[in-house]
């Protein structure tokens, strides 16, 4: 009480800018004297708080990590045409040929049953069955890559007299990226209601604090000082409650982070991957460490401020 009042008459003896600076200065450090002072209720609220905030943002990483292997999945929207068995090398290479010349195609690759036989050789495990079966029964494989529409290439490959089976897996992708919009709508109402919750925990923290001094911000306020000069102490309060928990949860995020990244590359190389967790950017933990220190802020300050208009004296 003694320093907050003495603040209050220093403030009238310096000039406006040196007062306004020394009390910014005097507000973060008595906010982190309170903190310091109550420890385990420090760490109690900061950790409530960073697991609220990690929570929406891992599933965003999720998210964000799914969307970069949709996009590799979308690149690689080959077709595959399964020629008719009948159709020899030579006519499959020009066929190819003319393929290649269509402008709704980027590229042609041709698989000859010769390179089809040894990549099944090589990855399936069946070397001695397939040895057993004697003549090749793979037929030419035209791998399309799409230039525009990749459905209406398939319909359009479909009619070639050469074709026998023609191989389009669009469905599976419109059905992750209606999986994607979903997961981002459940991460925004996540991040909602989390949010709201880490408001109320900085609320109820400083509110905890404003009872303690109830005394000295009643004498504060018949000093005369401004609802700014007393809510400016527990704003900072609410922004270091915000940091903190902001860091624990880029913390938490990287832990998890580092303890996925090797299984997710092995069980990647296994189907012949090179996909990589990637984790926050350094910009991106900025972000986040910014929004959770303006979240404690807002906390702070909707209680602070109510409780200021409750017990402001009147000239009545």
């Amino acid at each position: 009480m003694n320093d907050s009042a003495g603040a209050v008459r220093g403030s009238i003896k310096a000039s406006p800018v040196a007062a306004w600076f020394d009390h910014h200065v005097y507000s973060v450090l008595a906010s982190l004297g309170r903190i310091v002072r109550k420890p385990f209720a420090a760490l109690l609220t900061i950790s409530v708080l960073g697991l609220a905030l990690a929570l929406p943002l891992g599933l965003w990483q999720i998210l964000a990590n799914l969307e970069r292997f949709s996009g590799n999945v979308q690149d690689a929207r080959e077709i595959s045409v399964f020629l008719k068995q009948q159709v020899d090398p030579a006519r499959a290479r020009a066929l190819a040929q003319t393929l290649r010349a269509r402008s709704d195609i980027a590229r042609v690759q041709l698989r000859t049953p010769e390179q089809g036989l040894e990549e099944l050789r090589a990855h399936s495990g069946l070397a001695e069955a397939l040895a057993a079966v004697g003549e090749n029964p793979l037929p030419s494989v035209l791998l399309v890559a799409p230039r525009g529409d990749e459905a209406t290439l398939a319909d359009s490959l479909r009619t070639l007299t050469e074709a026998d089976l023609v191989q389009h897996d669009a469905q599976w992708r419109d059905r992750l990226d209606g999986w994607l919009r979903f997961g981002n709508a459940l991460a925004w109402v996540l991040a909602a209601l989390l949010g709201v919750g880490a408001l109320l925990v900085v609320g109820n923290t400083v509110r905890l604090d404003i009872q303690a001094r109830r005394e000295e911000i009643s004498i504060l306020q018949l000093l005369g000082a401004t609802d700014g000069f007393i809510r400016r102490p527990f704003l900072y309060l609410g922004a270091i409650y915000g940091l903190a928990a902001g860091t624990l949860a880029i913390v938490l995020l990287t832990l998890a982070a580092s303890a996925l990244r090797l299984p997710i590359a092995e069980l990647a190389a296994a189907y012949g991957s090179g996909f990589a967790l990637h984790g926050l950017t350094p910009l991106n933990a900025a972000g986040v460490i910014g929004a959770a220190v303006l979240l404690g802020w807002i906390g702070a300050g909707l209680v602070t401020g109510h409780f200021l208009r409750q017990t402001r004296p009147t000239n009545q």
